[in-house]
């Protein structure tokens, strides 16, 4: 099934690697504060994270001065854990929230980080190559109402559907 999963994400993120036209990443990212284990609290639907709960993703260095990305979520349907492993390396500058991600081959998907907490890091707003891919990630598995409305509303402003948004189960 991990194979499937890892072959699904690449094959529609392939070629993708591109910035919206409305999406700017952040500036002064620092990826040592960014490493480390994030909640997914909020995304748009989408076929390889479909009926996954508890879903995480985990951020370390590469040898190659990559990022390696383990994302993992349980599949209440299956009772069962599924985890895809990824790399991800800047597509400009490492003090930009602009990657590319891939998971499987050559194939490379956008990884938009176009909101941060850069106090603490404690939230993230990430974008694919277009308004389809958005995601509200934490450091906690839930955030405050005031993150929350903050996430919807930079969303909507550039264009997501936000009323499609889907709240993941972190219990």
């Amino acid at each position: 099934m991990r194979k499937i999963l890892c072959l699904f994400i690449s094959i529609t993120l392939s070629g993708c690697a591109g910035l919206p036209d409305n999406i700017q990443p952040v500036k002064d990212f620092e990826l040592n504060r960014y490493l480390g284990k994030w909640y997914e609290i909020a995304r748009l639907d989408h076929s390889f994270e479909r009926g996954l709960d508890k879903v995480s993703a985990e951020y370390s260095m590469r040898d190659d001065g990559g990022v390696r990305v383990i994302n993992r979520g349980y599949s209440s349907e299956d009772s069962d854990w599924q985890e895809a492993e990824g790399k991800a390396y800047f597509v400009r500058s490492s003090d930009e929230g602009y990657l590319k991600v891939s998971f499987f081959g050559p194939f490379y998907g956008s990884y938009i980080i176009f909101d941060l907490d850069k106090e603490d890091y404690q939230y993230s707003f990430v974008s694919g190559n277009n308004t389809s891919y958005l995601w509200l990630l934490a450091r906690t598995p839930t955030v405050s109402n005031e993150v929350l409305e903050r996430f919807i509303n930079k969303s909507k402003e550039r264009g997501f559907n936000t009323d499609a948004l889907i709240y993941i189960n972190q219990e």
